[in-house]
């Protein structure tokens, strides 16, 4: 059995899209997916993507994908990566898959200088924080995430 991790291709769209989807059942949250194959294609395959996608293969089968951009930290003065998504199919759990994933975007912070790599992490989802923690990750406890969406976001937008 082998596992190859590869940048996603522009022929990758719908594979993307599909991963996000089996991600969002998987979180209880398809009922917020209102993205389209076209829309994740258009976001990671244009001349100059600021969102970029990983492939995690088993023997040739796509079986995983993460999901990712760059942050930046003031305090660092450096750019670090967010982990949007990160999902493997769940037949393929136990192999490794989610920990080679992990390691490939931590790899990529090291050579490039970075110094941060973060993500979130639903409450309830105890067997991913369990397997975060034990790659090393810290919960940020004392941190809340805000977000304005829907309708909110057009008010607060239209504020003067």
């Amino acid at each position: 059995m082998s596992l190859t991790i590869r940048p996603a291709i522009p022929g990758d769209a719908a594979l993307v899209f599909a991963l996000v989807k089996g991600l969002a059942e998987y979180e209880k949250l398809s009922h917020e997916v209102d993205a389209t194959e076209e829309m994740i294609g258009a976001a990671l395959f244009t001349a100059h993507p600021t969102v970029f996608a990983d492939i995690a293969e088993w023997d040739g089968e796509a079986v995983g994908f993460t999901l990712w951009f760059n942050n930046y930290s003031s305090f660092r003065g450096r750019h670090g990566i967010y982990l949007e998504d990160l999902f493997v199919k769940p037949e393929h759990r136990g192999k490794g898959i989610g920990k080679a994933l992990l390691v490939h975007l931590a790899q990529r912070c090291v050579r490039e200088g970075w110094t941060r790599f973060e993500w979130s992490v639903l409450n309830w989802n105890k067997p991913s924080i369990d397997f975060y923690e034990s790659q090393g990750a810290e919960l940020l406890r004392e941190w809340s995430i805000c977000r304005v969406s829907g309708d909110a976001l057009a008010r607060l937008g239209t504020a003067s």
